[in-house]
């Protein structure tokens, strides 16, 4: 059964800067002290929400609704309805993982390596070390690297501080293809670092068709957006270039979306720690200047809810 999604399921917690939403200039807020939309001088690439998860009253609030949302799932039987489904669909899919590794912070990569390899499809995973160079002129290195993505169904792109669940891979293609997502990404647990509304996990859905997909820290590109998406733009931070992707999969009529059935917590350690913010954000003035994207209301859109599959 689908459904038009009636809004968040209660207030995120949020306390501190996350590094897809810039620091904006003093202003209204509202009284959960979330910016003011309309709030003069305000990037429109930009969430202009706070969501990194820190403090004890958050966190404990934080753990409690991710309990609970748990338990749900757990009433309804959906991980082991979902697991006998992804076992059967769709067929074997070729899929490439890419991921930049801080070998100088802490990090959980051979974990989420591990995870991915257990999947039943053929999955290949390539990382390497920051090296000096920006997030996505490293993904492009690793692609290439593999004589490009053709022959692949799927790209993955990874940060390495993603901490995966159980079955993650089988699950969310099987879910990605069944409502044939062409770019998607797992929903954040609440306890997880996300910028994005729109993109922390919901009671009810298992996948949401929205109007953006993050650009971390897990990306996942069907085969048919590698003509338009890739080779990725040389961006170091790569702020904005998720509303341009939006903006790109919206011209071309392309369902991308949420996948709420595998949530995923982004929480190991502080980030945007390897660049300025300032910079960040003049990089995605730039690189948005002359090219299409959406807006951040936009981008706070769901579409479609997709409450079973």
């Amino acid at each position: 059964m689908n459904g038009t999604d009636g809004g968040a399921h209660g207030r995120e917690p949020q306390e501190a800067r996350q590094p897809h939403a810039p620091r904006q200039p003093d202003g209204p807020r509202q009284p959960d002290g979330q910016r003011e939309p309309d709030a003069p001088h305000e990037p429109p690439f930009a969430s202009g929400e706070t969501g990194i998860v820190v403090g004890p009253r958050l966190t404990a609030k934080a753990l409690a609704a991710d309990l609970a949302l748990d338990a749900a799932a757990l009433a309804r039987l959906e991980g082991p309805r979902l697991a006998r489904a992804a076992a059967a669909a769709p067929p074997r899919r070729r899929v490439l993982v890419v991921g930049v590794e801080r070998s100088d912070r802490p990090n959980l990569m051979a974990r989420a390596r591990a995870e991915l390899l257990r999947s039943r499809h053929d999955v290949e995973v390539a990382t390497c070390d920051v090296g000096g160079r920006g997030k996505f002129e490293n993904l492009n290195a690793l692609i290439a690297a593999h004589g490009g993505a053709g022959g692949f169904d799927w790209l993955l792109a990874i940060d390495d501080d993603v901490e995966l669940p159980r079955g993650f891979l089988d699950r969310f293609l099987f879910l990605a293809e069944r409502f044939g997502l062409r770019l998607a990404q797992p929903a954040h647990r609440r306890r997880s670092h996300a910028a994005w509304r729109v993109t922390r996990r919901r009671a009810t859905t298992v996948v949401r068709e929205t109007g953006f997909v993050e650009i971390g820290p897990l990306s996942a590109f069907h085969a048919d957006a590698f003509e338009t998406l890739l080779p990725f733009p040389p961006l170091r931070a790569g702020w904005g270039l998720d509303a341009h992707w939006a903006a790109l999969a919206r011209e071309r009529g392309w369902p991308i979306g949420v996948v709420d059935a595998t949530p995923i917590r982004h929480a190991l350690r502080p980030i945007a720690d390897d660049y300025r913010h300032a910079d960040a954000t003049a990089e995605a003035r730039a690189f948005l200047a002359a090219r299409p994207h959406v807006t951040a209301a936009e981008a706070q859109r769901t579409l479609v809810a997709h409450r079973r599959w």
